[in-house]
């Protein structure tokens, strides 16, 4: 895991903080890998970058297929994230969006998230992640406030190997449900001749 410090430059506006959207999934049968291992590479490629925005990661992952199950895909990407350089780290930080509130969150609670962000970016130079897959939605921000005003006592040696673990959590969680898209659309197209998936649309929601 990385320890090179980045800077990515101003705080991001608190416009980019709208609604936390549902992060659990079922994930999908080990046996169907079939539209993940046969899609076309730059296919995969684009879709893995919205699992982990490193060039190099998303196509390693792409390179490796076909993968037995899905547990052999995950292993794979844990594998890709620890190797990652302090380069790819930078480069997979620097496209994560600020985490968002669910609906219904009050004035004060977007005042807050958008003032701990700014003091985490300011600090460290990146924004701040987190994985939520094992939370309740409710529970969001809450955990999110607290972990943003904990991680900021951390040195930024310390923070970026936290960084790293988040990120290599939050790719785990979006590969499992982007692997139930692509089995979703091979499904679709079934029977159309064509083989395979051509194109994977709206794959950027669904994650």
């Amino acid at each position: 895991m990385s320890r090179e410090h980045h800077r990515r430059g101003p705080t991001l506006p608190p416009h980019r903080l709208p609604r936390l959207p549902e992060q659990k999934s079922a994930a999908p049968s080990p046996a169907r890998l079939e539209g993940f291992n046969s899609a076309p590479a730059e296919t995969v490629e684009r879709a893995l970058l919205v699992c982990c925005r490193s060039l190099r990661w998303a196509h390693r992952l792409a390179e490796h297929r076909p993968y037995p199950d899905l547990d052999a895909l995950l292993a794979a990407a844990d594998e890709a994230a620890y190797d990652l350089t302090p380069a790819d780290l930078a480069e997979a930080l620097a496209g994560e969006s600020l985490t968002l509130l669910p609906d219904g969150a009050y004035s004060a609670a977007h005042t807050a998230l958008s003032a701990a962000h700014a003091a985490y970016e300011s600090r460290f130079g990146h924004v701040f992640v987190i994985c939520l897959d094992d939370l309740a939605p409710g529970e969001a921000l809450d955990e999110v406030l607290a972990g943003i005003r904990s991680r900021l006592t951390n040195d930024p040696e310390e923070e970026r190997v936290l960084a790293a673990e988040e990120l290599r959590r939050l790719a785990r969680g979006r590969l499992a449900r982007l692997v139930r898209t692509f089995e979703a659309v091979r499904d679709e197209g079934e029977g159309d001749g064509e083989g395979g998936i051509v194109e994977i649309q709206g794959f950027r929601a669904a994650l």
